[in-house]
């Protein structure tokens, strides 16, 4: 895998850099030669991020951004470009959840969810999109997606909402940019432990879901390396607008 999915010379951004498949996602891009600019809100947590990547032997870079606050991505685009150039490849790993029945979700947390989740990936994706534009080169967009955007489960109105638009902004997205170089795919993954969902496999409810699951098992973050690499890397260079499930079988089998 470390040959076949080499990222030597490629500049990687992470958003949502602070937790779960962020920091997976930054350390697997580093460990194969991409220089990693991480970026959240939470940057103490950024710090230790880039000190452990940095003591492997790579290259990061730690920037704030809140990808629902335009100024701060244009910011942080420029922090990455003055340190080590233009960024060529995407992993739009930024969002947040809230499990309340559809009775019960308010307008400021429907907005916050819409807002993180859409709106913050298409800012990110076109801010990267123009700057590759602009330096010639082509690259590579990895939306984080769920199977929540390809189905449903109770409680998650406003979250499979705002995954099932990812996949359809990514496609969107893929089809106006393809001519320029620029892939752009999805991750759908389906349930991992991250700070996101330790909650729910803590409860009895969660765990009884996920040993219901067509894999009787939520998924470990080294299953998700090959996929992600697949999409962000040259060894995925025809595959572009897909949305690609990543669960143990989960999606085909009952919510």
């Amino acid at each position: 895998m470390t040959t076949e999915f080499d990222m030597t010379g490629k500049v990687a951004m992470v958003t949502g850099a602070s937790s779960g498949f962020g920091v997976h996602f930054s350390k697997i891009l580093a460990a194969r030669g991409a220089k990693v600019v991480v970026a959240a809100r939470r940057v103490d947590r950024l710090e230790s991020l880039v000190a452990e990547i940095q003591d492997a032997g790579g290259e990061a870079l730690a920037v704030a951004m809140d990808v629902t606050d335009s100024a701060s991505i244009v910011a942080a685009f420029d922090q990455a470009e003055a340190a080590f150039g233009t960024v060529t490849v995407i992993a739009n790993n930024a969002g947040v959840a809230d499990g309340k029945s559809a009775l019960k979700i308010n307008e400021e947390n429907w907005d916050k969810v819409i807002d993180t989740n859409v709106k913050g990936v298409w800012i990110v994706a076109q801010e990267a999109a123009k700057r590759m534009i602009a330096a010639g080169v082509g690259g590579s967009i990895v939306n984080t997606a769920s199977i929540l955007g390809l189905r449903v489960a109770f409680a998650q109105s406003s979250y499979s909402a705002s995954k099932a638009a990812v996949v359809q902004l990514t496609k969107a997205l893929a089809l106006e940019w393809m001519r320029k170089g620029i892939r752009v795919n999805a991750l759908c993954p389906g349930y991992f432990l991250t700070e996101m969902t330790e909650g729910l496999f803590e409860s009895p409810q969660g765990q009884a879901f996920i040993a219901g699951s067509p894999s009787g098992r939520a998924g470990s973050m080294d299953e998700m390396s090959a996929p992600f690499l697949l999409l962000a890397s040259d060894a995925g260079s025809y595959l572009n607008g897909v949305a690609l499930p990543v669960d143990g079988g989960q999606c085909i089998g009952n919510m």
